[in-house]
């Protein structure tokens, strides 16, 4: 395919029905295509996503006057539509995308949608960047043009057990929540052995159904067996409902650690002083020490986003920016927009930015080594960095306040 195949000249910066046209016609603008929840379960993180990905557009375009790849100079342009969150209608604007010509795609958030559709754009021959999907099976059956910013869910967890070690009284035994996707299995499988390696007991492994009504039942269990540490991995809407039914039965735990959820303005917004002491994973912090080109460094990009966008910064929208800077860095690298190249230069990137040290494995996913997560801990209503010590901006509260002592 030549490089045509992905351009569009004139074509808008755009979110279909959500952003105007602001490309002129003289211009040549790499258009990136895909998918993203702006509607359904996986709205909240999903426009968060998106508005990572306006940023950095908006940024590369306005003030740096787009980007230059092989003595030619291009502007950026979004083409993603909204899946409503559901994989059916995912796939069917993916395929008609491909359809298209379009050759770059940034993914959606939730694996049950990334790994339909990386399917479709790997098959075709294109590329996805990715900062929605962690399931082990996007990573592990062969594919070799889906990049994922985050690490596979199996081997997201090393972080937060070294946490667990540290903590004062020590902690002895862990259940673990989690539901039947394609995500949540996966990191589960992944915390439990982690933390079994590291010699902590597993008292509690109990699979919820993907589409969660209720956990009374499953909280009786916690109640009797008293873990030190409940870990769901489970995803925002979930993490929720969890939440309130350990408030509203009083099901205490020294600390109450979810995967997803805790990060999102949601999230307080529902559980108001109950978000705090909740633990979580970040994997980015505008306290880091992270310096680029683009945005000058982790801090200036939080300011450059405060003073653009009104959505609450979380790090997704950092993980959907940095999907739109792997592209720019290999292209630029390239030295061209041909997609064969484009992916070389993907799979050997290795690039300091304000997000912190771009890398992929083998497989794709991001290396756990440079990639993996922060923890943070709502303290008093703001997001703390407790892990690792090095970049903490407060100590751990454990065990944490009663819900009596939150409301």
């Amino acid at each position: 395919m030549d490089r045509r195949s992905f351009l569009k000249t004139g074509a808008a910066l755009a979110v279909a029905g959500a952003m105007p046209s602001v490309a002129r016609a003289q211009e040549s603008t790499i258009t990136f295509g895909g998918s993203i929840p702006m509607t359904g379960t996986a709205a909240e993180t999903g426009l968060n996503v998106l508005y990572g990905y306006r940023c950095a557009v908006k940024y590369i375009n306005e003030e740096m006057g787009g980007v230059e790849i092989g003595g030619q100079k291009y502007k950026l342009g979004l083409n993603l539509f909204d899946d409503a969150s559901d994989p059916a209608r995912a796939t069917t604007l993916i395929q008609r995308q491909v359809d298209e010509g379009i050759g770059f795609f940034l993914g959606s958030f939730g694996s049950n949608i990334v790994l339909p559709t990386c399917a479709i754009t790997e098959a075709a021959g294109r590329i996805m960047v990715q900062a929605g999907g962690g399931s082990d099976l996007i990573f592990t059956q062969g594919r070799k043009r889906v990049f994922g910013i985050f690490p596979r869910a199996s081997l997201q967890f090393v972080s937060s057990v070294n946490m667990f070690k540290t903590l004062d009284p020590k902690v002895g035994k862990i259940s673990i929540m989690y539901t039947n996707d394609a995500f949540s299995e996966f990191q589960a499988t992944g915390a439990r052995k982690t933390i079994e390696e590291a010699g902590i007991e597993v008292i509690d492994y109990i699979a919820l159904p993907a589409q969660v009504s209720d956990v009374s039942n499953v909280l009786t269990t916690i109640r009797q067996n008293a873990p030190d540490i409940l870990v769901c991995t489970t995803h925002d809407e979930t993490s929720t409902l969890i939440t309130r039914q350990m408030v509203a039965t009083n099901t205490n735990v020294p600390m109450l650690y979810q995967t997803l959820g805790p990060q999102t303005a949601g999230y307080r917004d529902a559980l108001g002083n109950y978000a705090n002491g909740v633990v979580t994973q970040a994997y980015w912090s505008e306290r880091a020490t992270f310096e680029c080109e683009y945005f000058g460094s982790a801090a200036k990009f939080a300011e450059y986003y405060a003073a653009n966008f009104d959505r609450t910064l979380t790090y997704h929208m950092a993980s959907g920016a940095v999907c739109i800077l792997a592209y720019v860095q290999a292209a630029k690298i390239a030295g061209s927009l041909d997609v064969d190249a484009v992916r070389d230069a993907l799979s050997a990137l290795d690039y300091n930015c304000f997000y912190g040290h771009l890398r992929f494995t083998p497989e794709g996913d991001g290396d756990p080594a440079l990639l993996g997560p922060l923890l943070v801990q709502r303290q008093a209503g703001d997001i703390e960095v407790i892990a690792p010590g090095e970049v903490a901006s407060a100590k751990p509260i454990y065990p944490a306040p009663s819900w009596q002592d939150r409301a």
